[in-house]
């Protein structure tokens, strides 16, 4: 009887990779030595928890792996999400050859080797599974297009980092894209509650109990991470006497070294700041200052928070707290010579004055419109009375003739045009004190009504 063609894969594949440092499919049963996220991993779609816009019956990814005729996949979403676990489940339901590589230890020659092996076998169906598919450069990613284009493999990438920035275009537009969410802290719980009790993958053997409060408190540690959270209950359990229980004390080390998940100059660190500013801009002082003590927290350069903060003062306070941006200023310069930890206090105070000051942007509505103008209509000469006056020539030529000193008429006020076609860029709003320059300007325009109105003609 000829071997079940599912049961040949997982057996055969560990045992005989596709190409050397190429990691295959892990067995159905799983090896002790695994770290139990290993072992725990879901062997079909079913059991993927915490993704059921992906998972549902009858979403589009289901009905894919139903049918086997999906092309390429990319899945995206922050680490411990189930984007490897989705990939492993896909090759077990349509008893695919499965191939998987690290983009950061793989390289060019292993590639083209990977795929001359697909083409030779065109009737395995290798389903070519690359983790941080963000690391392969550009010619690394178009190597894979006319292979992924003929079909002859079907690629599954799994990133961190927004596919519209770091994936090539054509392979982008070539591939189905699933985003996956970081876990709930109850689907994470649901997890860890089954890995204690199950004696076949998990940790059931060591009959270690727990509250389960205290497996959520664990899960929301882990910030969504799956993988996290399991290996972190391993070394909890591992720690502990057979039968005993966990308690709040077994946790207060992970408590201690939770880390923030927080990547700089990535997806987290472009997520936060958009968060931040517009958190400010609304003026919440309390989410503002979260999203601040999030970035401080992963490491953030303050200098890079606090030049924020200087446009922040312009861009959206303006002229309604004209003190919103020398405190800005001084916030960064105070961050240059005092630096941290105690630069965080200069920080949150110069966030909480932004995030509580009125809001006004009018200067970068007036700005807008002035390039909006000069690059739409003619660009306006500047009139003659205007004009520099010094030497000779430009005396003849008239400049500076009919020119009105400012300071000679009552609130300077002269009532002379300083344009040839006048406009109408800026327009006070009324927060705070820029509601005193509305009216100051108001009272100025029938101020030179009425001075033009009394010279002679």
């Amino acid at each position: 009887m000829p071997p079940d063609p599912q049961t040949d894969l997982f057996e055969e594949t560990p045992r005989k990779p596709v190409v050397s440092g190429n990691s295959a499919i892990p067995a159905a049963t799983p090896v002790s030595s695994q770290p139990l996220a290993a072992r725990m991993r879901p062997r079909s779609l079913a059991e993927i928890v915490g993704q059921p816009h992906l998972t549902s019956p009858g979403s589009l990814l289901p009905r894919l792996v139903s049918t086997n005729r999906f092309g390429s996949l990319l899945f995206y979403g922050p680490p411990g999400c189930g984007k490897t676990s989705f990939a492993e489940a896909i090759a077990r339901e349509t008893g695919s050859r499965f191939v998987r590589i690290n983009a950061v230890m793989s390289n060019v020659a292993e590639l083209r080797e990977i795929l001359a092996t697909a083409r030779r076998i065109p009737e395995a169906r290798t389903l070519l599974f690359i983790d941080e598919l963000h690391r392969f450069n550009k010619s690394q990613q178009d190597l894979l297009l006319p292979d992924v284009e003929e079909g002859n493999v079907r690629l599954i990438g799994a990133t961190t980092h927004n596919p519209g920035f770091y994936v090539n275009p054509p392979l982008l537009s070539r591939s189905h894209l699933f985003r996956l969410e970081p876990l709930a802290a109850d689907a994470v719980a649901g997890v860890l509650k089954r890995a204690l009790a199950d004696s076949e993958r998990g940790l059931g053997e060591r009959r270690v109990t727990s509250d389960d409060a205290l497996l959520t408190d664990l899960a929301v540690l882990c910030d969504g991470d799956l993988r996290r959270a399991l290996n972190a209950l391993e070394v909890i359990v591992l720690g502990l006497e057979e039968g005993a229980t966990i308690t709040a004390a077994d946790l207060e080390v992970f408590a201690r070294e939770r880390r923030i998940r927080y990547d700089a100059n990535e997806d987290e660190h472009y997520d936060t700041i958009s968060a931040y500013i517009k958190s400010c801009r609304g003026s919440d002082p309390d989410a503002a200052m979260y999203w601040l003590a999030k970035m401080l927290a992963g490491g953030e350069d303050p200098r890079f928070v606090a030049r924020r903060l200087v446009i922040l003062a312009s861009e959206d306070v303006g002229l309604a707290d004209p003190f919103a941006l020398p405190l800005a200023v001084a916030a960064h310069q105070a961050c240059e010579f005092v630096g941290l930890p105690e630069a965080e206090l200069t920080l949150a105070h110069a966030t909480l004055h932004i995030a509580c000051a009125p809001k006004s942007n009018s200067a970068t509505l007036a700005l807008a419109e002035a390039h909006r103008v000069l690059k739409e209509k003619p660009v306006q000469p500047v009139p003659l009375p205007l004009r520099d006056k010094s030497g000779q020539a430009s005396k003849q030529a008239g400049h500076g003739k009919g020119y009105r000193y400012s300071h000679d008429y009552p609130e300077n006020i002269s009532g002379q045009d300083f344009l040839e076609q006048p406009l109408t860029l800026y327009t006070p709003k009324t927060a705070g004190l820029e509601a005193r320059i509305a009216e100051r300007l108001a009272r100025w325009k029938d101020l030179k009504a009425q001075t033009n109105l009394a010279r002679p003609m």
